[in-house]
């Protein structure tokens, strides 16, 4: 029996994502959108005793494009969910994968010590770590 290789979080989240404020208008968020491959904004907490919020491109057009709404007039907090789950960046992504898959989530931030460091998605731990996986396995 082979031992597989434990891949974490880390090896395979993005580091680059955006971050907003919950009281940014939806226009001025994607404006402020720095990362092409962006589908998703984690909403920075307000105060130390807030929590992280997230809110995908799909919410913003199903919320926003598909009612006919302004931008400019709806705020992040309008269409974000918060709090989120959230995932330690040394977590195996095997259990990554079970904690999306019963949570039905497709991203997650990553936190370490209280910070966003990163965000995984299925497609990263599919796409990377099964890639990972079959090269040192």
């Amino acid at each position: 029996m082979t031992k597989q290789k434990t891949i974490r979080v880390r090896d395979v989240m993005k580091t680059k994502f955006d971050m907003v404020d919950g009281l940014s208008t939806v226009e001025d968020a994607l404006q402020q959108m720095a990362h092409v491959e962006t589908k998703s904004l984690i909403v920075n907490k307000r105060h130390d005793g807030d929590e992280y919020g997230m809110v995908m491109i799909s919410d913003i057009a199903r919320h926003v494009l598909a009612k006919d709404r302004s931008a400019d007039r709806v705020n992040i907090y309008e269409v974000m969910s918060k709090p989120v789950l959230t995932v330690d960046p040394d977590m195996d992504i095997r259990y990554c994968a079970r904690l999306f898959s019963r949570f039905h989530l497709s991203r997650a931030p990553v936190i370490e010590d209280d910070k966003v460091v990163g965000i995984i998605s299925l497609t990263d731990m599919a796409l990377k770590g099964l890639r990972k996986m079959s090269r040192k396995g």
